[in-house]
């Protein structure tokens, strides 16, 4: 199977299966000497793992990262970083009825028409599970970003016709803080609560909704990306929409922009304290596919979770029309788990260029 690798100078390749022993991840490119925190490791997948809160799915994992190689004395080796990450509560028999059965919007038909074989268990290769693994693997590039001053947040922005209010940015750590104090992951209190109380109905429906997850980058230098193919937004976008649910992406201005005239949309380059930035910010921070030094600025779309409590008409693998209800144990919103995954694959293509960026500047 292609396409399990990401990234180019800091890359990761991922592997395993929702019901499968483990998951795990192999890190190549990682720069030598980076303090590797296992404690701030596992508490990234703590902030992913499932069965965290009444609006996730009840599956029990511990998500306990083991680090096989690549770190010697609690620094990174500049050799591969491989991490396991068992799997330990998986329920196979959850499954059972749709092991001939096409789910509505899942990766049922697609994976069995390209391989002619299917891990009908959760979904094999396809499930969210395998996001465990990119979590374990953004968090290292997320300490390699820390030690260049690179900060990276994301929040529950919307739920379904639920909209949290434009915050203040300027300090991160407050926004952090605020976001883990409840299990909306919104960085706004009493929009939380307002998404946690339509979440639980939803749930308590058999149903599933969507939302979104608004993500900015501070401190990020000028230059990193390139100019034609592997533009940064085009680069963020592709990592992005490579995680489960995610059904669209917008950077800066996003698709409001295209309502505005050049006039009003144009960031005007003004010098504040020696450095050049901008008046505006609707460029997102990145021009021509390259970041201007400016704050990098996102917003990242999941559709409803697929999984619902509710019977629904489908297809078998034969062809024949019949009916297929949703059993076990799923999210009814995704987002509240999906904020430290956005993270992570910011933290990633973000090393990535900035590696590669390295390569222009002569940089140590």
């Amino acid at each position: 199977m292609a396409g399990n690798s990401f990234g180019t100078l800091f890359s990761i390749t991922t592997f395993g299966e929702s019901h499968g022993k483990a998951i795990g991840v192999i890190i190549d490119g990682c720069p030598p000497n980076i303090d590797i925190d296992e404690d701030f490791i596992q508490s990234e997948l703590d902030k992913r793992r499932p069965g965290q809160s009444k609006i996730t799915t009840q599956r029990k994992e511990s998500d306990t990262a083991q680090i096989l190689s690549g770190v010697f004395e609690g620094k990174s080796t500049g050799t591969p970083i491989a991490i396991l990450i068992p799997n330990e509560d998986q329920r196979s028999k959850d499954y059972s009825h749709i092991a001939d059965k096409y789910r509505p919007s899942h990766a049922d038909f697609t994976y069995q028409q390209k391989y002619g074989i299917r891990d009908y268990r959760g979904g094999g290769r396809s499930s969210a599970r395998e996001t465990a693994a990119r979590v374990a693997a953004g968090a290292v590039a997320k300490l390699f970003l820390k030690k260049h001053g690179i900060e990276i947040f994301a929040h529950v922005s919307s739920v379904g016709p639920i909209e949290a209010p434009n915050l203040d940015t300027t300090d991160l750590n407050a926004l952090l803080e605020r976001r883990e104090n409840n299990i909306a992951r919104c960085a706004d209190p009493a929009t939380a609560n307002e998404m946690i109380a339509l979440i639980d109905e939803v749930r308590k429906a058999g149903d599933t909704i969507g939302g979104q997850v608004s993500t900015i980058v501070r401190h990020v230098p000028a230059g990193l990306g390139e100019p034609v193919f592997d533009k940064l937004h085009a680069d963020l976008g592709k990592a992005m929409l490579s995680i489960n649910a995610v059904h669209g992406f917008e950077y800066g201005s996003g698709f409001i922009g295209s309502q505005m005239r050049g006039s009003e949309h144009n960031d005007i380059f003004i010098k504040e304290n020696d450095n050049v930035r901008t008046r505006t910010n609707f460029s997102g921070g990145i021009q021509g596919g390259i970041s201007n030094g400016m704050d990098i600025t996102f917003r990242t779309a999941f559709k409803p979770v697929a999984t619902i409590m509710r019977d629904q008409e489908t297809l078998n693998e034969s062809g024949e029309a019949t009916t297929i209800t949703g059993k076990g144990r799923h999210d009814p919103c995704v987002v509240t788990r999906a904020v430290i995954i956005v993270e992570a694959m910011t933290a990633l293509t973000l090393a990535d260029h900035f590696l590669r960026n390295m390569a222009y500047t002569n940089e140590r």
